[in-house]
């Protein structure tokens, strides 16, 4: 019998790394969350809260910021349509409650800006009560996403915005748009800045509807609130 000398085993194979199954999942959460979004239609132009759908069940989130904010660039950003809701060079167009369909009795509404010196003070009151009846009275209404320049301070109007939501108890969500016109470390310190300012009155977020910045958080965001997130990410 020979002695046994060491036993070398033969190099093992370098194993295959898997698919990341986890990102694959994730895409396809991220797809379905985008879907009800990218499905959005238009309904209707309200002047008046009476010509509103009843309001009787269903799920609301409004939209609101001062009318140079880009409130219209960000509605189309989240729901990845081009001209979902219209926008302007001349800011203060909207003079309506503008209502946008997901599907599932989930609902978009898009208020008139405010704040803009070139309205006229009688179109800016009028506008206001529309805004304040809707904000105060409408059951249907469960989140509030405010827009607001990142490069300005909060608006009065910004803050009131805050304070009904306080009042009414509805989930808040600040945008802070127009994130690329700072730099990265700029933006991320007006950004802890204000969520410091606000201590949790609301979310607050980076946002560029120009390089897609945010997007995806918003959806998530506004698809909580609205309680239509897809199964598999709760």
């Amino acid at each position: 019998m020979q002695p046994q000398g060491n036993v070398v085993s033969a190099p093992s194979k370098p194993q295959r790394q898997p698919i990341a199954k986890h990102k694959v999942h994730a895409e396809r959460i991220d797809h379905q969350l985008a879907a009800p979004f990218r499905r959005a239609r238009f309904v209707l132009a309200a002047a008046a809260r009476e010509q509103l759908p009843a309001d009787a069940g269903g799920a609301e989130v409004a939209f609101a910021g001062r009318s140079n904010a880009g409130k219209s660039s960000a509605i189309n950003a989240i729901c990845d349509q081009t001209g979902l809701a219209r926008t302007s060079k001349t800011p203060g167009r909207t003079q309506q409650l503008v209502l946008f369909d997901l599907g599932d009795d989930r609902r978009l509404m898009d208020l008139p800006g405010y704040g803009y010196a070139k309205v006229p003070i009688a179109m800016r009151s009028g506008w206001r009560d529309l805004v304040d009846g809707y904000l105060q009275q409408r059951q249907s209404l469960v989140g509030v996403v405010i827009l607001s320049d990142l490069r300005q301070a909060l608006t009065d109007f910004d803050r009131q915005m805050l304070s009904w939501c306080a009042t009414r108890e509805l989930r808040c969500l600040l945008l802070l748009t127009k994130a690329d016109k700072l730099s990265r470390g700029a933006a991320g310190s007006r950004l802890q800045q204000i969520r410091n300012e606000l201590a949790g009155a609301a979310d607050v977020q980076l946002f560029s509807a120009l390089k897609k910045q945010g997007i995806e958080p918003a959806r998530r965001w506004i698809a909580e609130v609205l309680g239509n997130l897809p199964a598999e990410s709760s």
